[in-house]
């Protein structure tokens, strides 16, 4: 699938911004400069959601920055630049917990929880900021990337090896692994969403939940092979990918 949309390109450039040199110290201080502010200015847009929610204006961002508008659009070319910005910070947010929570050498059972506490935990912690993103767009103006289904396409990616390489192990099919991967992450983000809106149980509640039925089906799929796997035991084999932005390696 084509992931190289425009919050990709965006994040290309800004990584680039972060680390050409031109040889000019003064330019380059200043390129820092701007880098860093941007960023103070993404976590202030992070506090006005908590404020006012995913229909916030760009007044309410440039008040938590203790700023006017001009000086925000310095630094952002419309609502929808800004948003792009957020995307990718929630992209970051999510993959700091997420990335060590699957390379964890757990067992089956407590790998699978640890990654389920990892995104909820950011969706509980910044949930305006997911709203926002999974609307995909700021209100007045639509983004064309999908930052929501981008990361995503990633973690599903991420699982779709990483279920592979252990039915391969098992001398199972893994040609399921990929619609089990894509049928995994789906659930457990519209689980998510429900959750965020009803918040009818604990995050605890919800993980344990969603544990013990995804948990169910692999033990499930794999004792029809004869393949009798201990929920609580690490396994044999280390199989570990990086979930890396854009892709995995």
């Amino acid at each position: 699938m084509q992931l190289v949309t425009d919050r990709v390109k965006h994040e290309k450039a800004e990584k680039a911004e972060k680390t050409l040199s031109t040889g000019d110290a003064r330019r380059d201080r200043w390129r820092k400069h701007r880098v860093a502010r941007r960023a103070e200015f993404v976590e202030a847009a992070l506090r006005a959601l908590d404020e006012h929610g995913p229909d916030l204006a760009m007044e309410d961002v440039a008040a938590a920055a203790g700023v006017t508008k001009p000086v925000l659009y310095r630094h952002f070319e419309d609502k929808a630049d800004l948003y792009l910005a957020l995307g990718q910070r929630g992209t970051e947010l999510l993959f700091s917990r997420l990335v060590p929570a699957i390379k964890a050498e757990l067992a089956p059972v407590p790998r699978i929880r640890t990654a389920l506490n990892a995104f909820f935990s950011v969706i509980e912690e910044h949930p305006n900021l997911y709203r926002l993103l999974a609307r995909g767009g700021t209100g007045s103006k639509p983004v064309d990337a999908d930052v929501v289904a981008e990361d995503k396409e990633v973690i599903a990616t991420t699982l779709t090896a990483l279920l592979g390489d252990y039915m391969r192990m098992f001398g199972m099919d893994s040609g399921a692994a990929e619609p089990w991967a894509y049928g995994i992450v789906g659930m457990v983000q519209n689980t998510g969403e429900w959750w965020l809106d009803r918040r009818s149980m604990s995050r605890d509640s919800v993980v344990e939940y969603l544990t013990q039925l995804i948990w169910a089906a692999i033990d499930g799929l794999a004792r029809q092979h004869g393949v009798v796997i201990d929920p609580n035991l690490p396994m044999e084999a280390r199989k570990v990918v990086q979930l890396r932005h854009g892709g995995t390696a």
